[in-house]
């Protein structure tokens, strides 16, 4: 546990003093949800399509603020020395947890300003919303991570990860559209029980396979 959080201050440190992740995520859902707010104008929206554009800008919020957990050692060149430094089962699960901090705190960040420029949305199901909310950010970051660490060494970083990620997160994406629309419609938590079981699966599923293949991804 000490190696795991050890890495994880070492991730926040690092965030904390480029601060280049928050910026540019904090940056994009800013834009993106000011266009969205235009683009609506004072046309009613029902909760399909609410619940879609919610989704693309945390989809593409994600490919911007959660790539980078394995591309910047590559960039700083600090790959080899974390290597050495600690066991690679230690990096992959700091790796992890910093990443589902900060898939939290983007998707946060994304659904108060979301709600409050499109302010024509209402949640029905809170309680149905928030575990949503929590166990996709979960299963983002558990998605992200390993493919990060995959295309790490890749020469088109940018350009390979949405093209990676977005078979692997489509069942997340299907599921947590589903749940946010419902949420919104007020389905109650009993009934929303199936979709949040799938989501823990999955999550639970990335993170067990991940596991497995870190070693050899990393070592490689």
């Amino acid at each position: 546990m000490k190696e795991i959080f050890g890495i994880i201050n070492k991730e926040i440190l690092s965030e904390f003093r480029t601060k280049s992740s928050l910026a540019t995520v904090g940056l994009f859902i800013v834009t993106t949800i000011t266009i969205i707010g235009i683009g609506i104008g004072n046309e009613q929206i029902n909760a399909q399509i609410s619940g879609g554009l919610l989704w693309v800008v945390m989809f593409f919020s994600s490919m911007v603020g959660l790539s980078k957990i394995f591309i910047q050692e590559e960039e700083r060149g600090t790959s080899m020395f974390l290597l050495i430094q600690a066991n690679s089962s230690y990096i992959y699960f700091g790796k992890l947890i910093y990443n589902t901090i900060l898939s939290i705190v983007i998707n946060i960040i994304t659904i108060l300003l979301f709600l409050f420029f499109i302010n024509q949305v209402r949640i029905n199901s809170w309680d149905v919303f928030i575990l949503a909310m929590l166990l996709s950010s979960i299963g983002l970051a558990a998605a992200t991570t390993i493919i990060s660490a995959l295309i790490s060494k890749a020469g088109s970083k940018n350009a390979l990860f949405p093209v990676l990620a977005f078979p692997v997160l489509l069942p997340l994406v299907f599921i947590g559209i589903s749940l946010t629309i419902d949420s919104i419609e007020g389905i109650s938590l009993a009934k929303a029980s199936n979709y949040l079981n799938m989501l823990v699966a999955y999550s639970g599923i990335n993170v067990i396979l991940s596991y497995f293949l870190f070693d050899y991804i990393w070592q490689e």
